[in-house]
């Protein structure tokens, strides 16, 4: 079945005119069709705009063009709904924007386009990308292909539930403390955070302006490698995009990882704070890259204890004043009430949710008169530190190995009630966030029963997603986890 092959080996058939775009297209929207009235991982399906595109792809192919000049040529492809695509539907999973429609291409959509990628649709996610399950969106939860009957993981838990599918090649998510990551090892896929600054964020509906970073979510770490060097790159419309080159990602994938040191943070470690099952694929994982060449080295990062603590109060603060816009006079929901006041209050008492308001109203007091130097600048001084515990620890080891999530994906319902208990579920993500650097999650093993899949988490130093993808890759060329299939 073409739904169910990478990016890379896709690319190849298509090279060989052994397929066509247009059967790879028809492929993943009859997975579509089939599947997603179970995982509901997409909002919007466009599926006459991406049939149309893949015989333009075809019509190009058969004009000359290459994989060479266009990497993506021919692969379909899907978008989290909080990044935009033109002329196709912008919700972020909220009721205040539910039927509104991009005017413009994100810069990620253009290289994409550029790319020669076809676009199936708009995949969902927490409400603003606020939230770990995808359980917060106005338009009802994602199921997780594993077990339909707990989360995929969030905020890009669309993004990984329809990778994991085979309802499309490959996605775009968004990362804010996790969001890309979790729901990757969630749904036993690849999930990559880069540097933020590495990739633009341009046309991304921002909730914490400087924490977001665009992801992406592959079957396998060669797919992640090709996407990022299609996607990365200096933008000037992202005043925060840095200029620097952008390495040939791919081509460096088989060098050896003998002799790299990957650093283990006691503190990732501790008794009672991992499942037991995760603890264990994750030793195994350890033992497996030691085979491997790579030696392991215990290192400390003092400040990790306070991360979730930061997090919280930077990234409500950042959202209540990126959220302000959305106030009914200029796009989106709009409620009439006696005065301007009245119906600001209206539209975004009935366009928002219950978590995005929790995180508007931590947010607004975090940066209200008075408790602005208590709360938020207490909390920039000690991301400073959380920052400089990793910058310190790279000078010791290339990269940095954790599990991705304490638990193993739990059941549908069983946090809604209890935000800090869904809270705790980024917290072996949200440091790399925090410190801007980047992270890749994939498949490291899968608990017995039931069978759900447990993800590996490597993080690297700034502009380091090299090493994290030559890790990352000899981990998986060595190892079968990415090959398994949820039972759809």
């Amino acid at each position: 079945m073409p739904n169910r092959l990478t990016v890379c080996e896709l690319s190849r058939l298509l090279s060989r005119r052994e397929l066509s775009s247009r059967e790879a297209t028809q492929a993943c929207l009859d997975a579509i069709r089939q599947r997603d009235p179970v995982v509901r991982a997409f909002l919007h399906v466009d599926e006459a705009g991406a049939l149309a595109q893949a015989d333009a792809a075809d019509a190009a192919r058969r004009r000359g063009r290459s994989a060479e000049t266009h990497p993506l040529l021919g692969i379909p492809v899907a978008i989290k709904d909080v990044i935009a695509v033109r002329n196709q539907p912008l919700t972020c999973g909220s009721r205040i924007l539910a039927r509104y429609i991009a005017p413009y291409d994100a810069t990620v959509t253009e290289a994409l386009r550029r790319a020669g990628a076809i676009f199936l649709g708009r995949l969902n996610l927490d409400e603003f990308a606020m939230g770990s399950s995808t359980e917060n969106s106005a338009f009802g939860p994602t199921r997780n292909p594993w077990d339909t009957t707990r989360i995929p993981g969030g905020s890009s838990g669309g993004s990984a539930a329809a990778v994991a599918a085979d309802e499309c090649s490959a996605a775009l998510g968004s990362d804010t403390g996790g969001s890309v990551r979790l729901p990757a090892a969630f749904c036993g896929v690849v999930g990559l955070k880069p540097t933020y600054g590495r990739v633009s964020r341009f046309g991304l509906v921002a909730y914490a302006s400087s924490l977001d970073q665009i992801g992406l979510l592959t079957k396998t770490v060669r797919d992640a490698a090709l996407l990022l060097e299609t996607v990365a790159g200096h933008d000037p419309l992202d005043s925060t995009s840095v200029a620097q080159p952008v390495p040939p990602y791919a081509a460096g994938l088989d060098q050896s990882v003998a002799g790299l040191r990957v650093g283990l943070p006691r503190e990732y470690f501790v008794e009672g704070g991992l499942d037991a099952e995760v603890r264990h694929s994750i030793d195994r994982a350890i033992a497996q890259l030691e085979s491997l060449g790579v030696e392991p080295v215990e290192v400390s990062l003092p400040h990790t204890r306070y991360a979730l603590g930061t997090f919280c109060l930077i990234a409500p603060a950042e959202a209540s004043a990126n959220l302000a816009r959305f106030d009914g006079v200029r796009y989106g929901l709009r409620v009439e009430g006696a005065d301007p006041i009245e119906m600001y209050a209206r539209t975004r008492g009935a366009g928002f949710g219950p978590e995005v308001k929790r995180r508007i109203i931590l947010g607004t007091h975090a940066l209200s008169s008075g408790y602005y130097d208590a709360y938020y600048l207490r909390a920039q001084k000690v991301r400073t530190l959380i920052r400089q515990d990793f910058l310190d620890t790279f000078k010791q080891v290339d990269a940095i190995l954790t599990p991705t999530a304490p638990t193993p994906p739990f059941k549908l319902g069983e946090k809604l009630a209890d935000p800090l208990q869904m809270y705790l579920s980024d917290v072996f993500t949200i440091s790399c966030n925090l410190a801007g650097i980047c992270g890749l999650s994939l498949p490291c093993g899968f608990t017995t029963s039931p069978k759900l899949p447990i993800g590996m988490q490597l993080l690297g130093p700034p502009f380091g997603e090299e090493i994290l993808l030559r890790l990352g890759y000899a981990f998986e060329q060595s190892t079968d986890w990415h090959r398994h299939r949820p039972p759809l």
